[in-house]
């Protein structure tokens, strides 16, 4: 049966034997709210194969900017537990924010910030939440030790921002990105597809349509980002349940910057707001 623990001694009483005895250690980072994007890591996690297959369960208030509604972001974790276990979760780690941060979320007196990959798209509308995603990984790193990370590639520029820093601090883990899951209509699962309408769940699929069209014009040659752009928003701004457009843009997926002439590995990605939801999605290319 599938163990609870919200503290982070009661998780290293668990995990430090558990290792030395030879287990191997799958960690899956999450806020909660679990779908079956998420079972997908901790399916994959298991099957990885790792002996103790942890998720961790916390919304992190660091990430979070002052106009986000974060006491309404949705908690669910009877919900979560089940969903974890029937995925192949051993262990669960939700801890509470005062366990996480003792002199409170509005205290912390040391901050994770990752350079260059933080800067642009996300890190340039929500400005600070990608220092908060990298301090509380961070911790959770320290927490759990050596490990197999799994992280879900539609939050692709929070995964280059991990990436990096678990790179850059010497950690002894390993990050591993995992595919999207998407919806039958191709619209990306995520924990923020709660708050859609079943008419904006059916139209907040043109989000995944848009970036299939920006592939499309660099599959057929085109080697400029305006033509990519264009093509995307022509897609976004037609649909009526897309209220509003944060980026649309192609990059290079090592660096973020924008290749001109487009060439090589390429990542496209969409912020858009549907309703009250803000989604985000991407896919890759080749030029």
């Amino acid at each position: 049966m599938i163990e609870v623990v919200a503290s982070i001694a009661a998780l290293r009483a668990i995990l430090e034997p558990a290792r030395a005895s030879g287990a191997t250690v799958g960690l899956v980072p999450t806020m909660g709210a679990l779908h079956a994007g998420h079972a997908s890591l901790i399916t994959a996690a298991a099957a990885a194969p790792c002996s103790v297959v942890l998720t961790t369960v916390f919304v992190n208030p660091l990430q979070f900017a002052p106009t986000d509604d974060l006491a309404a972001y949705p908690r669910d974790l009877g919900g979560d537990v089940a969903l974890a276990e029937r995925a192949g979760a051993t262990l669960i780690f939700a801890p509470t924010v005062v366990e996480m941060y003792p002199t409170g979320a509005a205290g912390v007196r040391t901050s994770v910030r990752v350079g260059v990959v933080s800067e642009s798209l996300e890190g340039a509308h929500r400005p600070g939440h990608f220092d908060g995603v990298a301090t509380v990984v961070a911790k959770l790193f320290s927490i759990v030790g050596p490990c197999r990370a799994f992280f879900g590639e539609k939050d692709f520029q929070q995964l280059a921002v991990i990436k990096t820093m678990s790179a850059d601090l010497s950690m002894p883990i390993e990050i591993i990105g995992c595919p999207t899951v998407r919806e039958l209509n191709g619209l990306a699962m995520s924990s923020r597809n709660r708050y859609l309408t079943d008419s904006e769940r059916t139209g907040a699929a043109v989000i995944y349509r848009a970036l299939q069209a920006g592939r499309e014009t660099i599959e057929r040659g085109s080697r400029s980002a305006f033509d990519v752009r264009a093509a995307m928003r022509a897609i976004l701004d037609a649909s009526p349940v897309v209220a509003s457009v944060d980026y649309a843009e192609v990059v290079d997926p090592a660096t973020f910057a924008v290749p001109e002439p487009l060439e090589g590995k390429l990542r496209l990605l969409i912020a858009a707001r549907v309703g009250k939801a803000r989604l985000i999605d991407n896919v890759g290319a080749f030029a």
